[in-house]
């Protein structure tokens, strides 16, 4: 009897863990990434939303190492009970780190490629009229390459304006001013073409030998430029409190395509998260997975969408 009443509480307590509002699929779109389709159960079910994650070794819940918030899953969970399908997905970075291949060579080139692959797997498949993509972060301008000519719309959530040169010069100019001819240095050999071990050990985070030949290739992109040459409807975000990408970015991106719908949220962070206290409070974000997402976020992206 008492193995009963537990089998009993088990099963009730997964079936309420499950979401009746969406259909949960894991999908290989390639060899290098695999993902999660959310499919709304109320709906038609006609609109798709595909979230492209930021920079480092994100997975498709918008985790790192060490690193738990579960943004992205957040971000996805909420739209697919809104109606609009989702698929998010882990960079190719994440599952070669799980089977011990990382690729040194890997280029900002590959997320783009990364990327249309998606696209173009949901519009062979004939499952959805319109596909959007959101990028967040460096997804941002991996998604505005990847959507032009592809996709029903775009959306920037936290997108830098500008080249990451003159993302991380402004950064070091503004943090460790000490370093920032060297980082001008530094960037304007590898515009060349080359690598160079002469840099200071305090910027081995960014300028380490293994990582060059990727920032070369990232940096060759300008999102001003990128984004004129996309020929639908775009909404651009950010948040007040984003400490990696500021309000500025934003703007630069707005007055790049004007006619995009332009959205700036008072007191999101770059996790997407409302903030209300100060900076250690909004640093403490990035490893707690209990917070919500923005509504005004949402509520935002659902206006555009819809």
């Amino acid at each position: 009897m008492k193995k009963l009443l537990l089998l009993l509480i088990l099963i009730g307590t997964t079936l309420h863990a499950q979401d009746s509002t969406f259909i949960e699929k894991e999908l290989s779109i390639s060899k290098f990434i695999d993902g999660t389709l959310l499919t709304p159960t109320h709906s038609k079910g006609n609109t798709l939303a595909i979230l492209i994650a930021g920079s480092g070794p994100t997975d498709r819940n918008g985790n790192q190492n060490f690193l738990r918030n579960n943004s992205l899953k957040k971000l996805a969970e909420t739209l697919s009970r809104n109606g609009i399908a989702t698929f998010r997905y882990d960079k190719r970075v994440v599952k070669q780190i799980k089977q011990g291949t990382v690729d040194k060579n890997i280029s900002f080139d590959d997320f783009i490629d990364d990327a249309i692959a998606v696209i173009d797997f949901f519009k062979n498949t004939a499952s959805f009229e319109k596909i959007y993509v959101i990028g967040h972060s460096q997804g941002s301008l991996i998604g505005m390459i990847a959507a032009q000519g592809r996709a029903s719309g775009f959306i920037s959530i936290a997108g830098a304006g500008q080249p990451i040169d003159e993302v991380i010069t402004y950064q070091v100019e503004k943090t460790a001013n000490i370093y920032l001819e060297d980082t001008k240095r530094i960037f304007k050999i590898l515009k060349s073409g080359k690598t160079t071990t002469q840099f200071p050990v305090a910027l081995t985070s960014i300028f380490n030998l293994e990582t060059q030949p990727f920032m070369m290739s990232w940096m060759k992109y300008n999102p001003k430029e990128e984004i004129k040459k996309l020929d639908i409807p775009v909404l651009i975000l950010n948040g007040t409190k984003d400490l990696q990408v500021s309000v500025e970015e934003a703007t630069t991106l707005k007055n790049a395509y004007p006619e995009a719908s332009f959205g700036i949220i008072k007191n999101m962070n770059h996790l997407m998260f409302i903030i209300e206290g100060d900076d250690l409070e909004n640093s403490k974000s990035y490893n707690e997975s209990h917070r919500n997402i923005s509504k005004k976020l949402i509520e935002d992206i659902l206006s555009f969408i819809n």
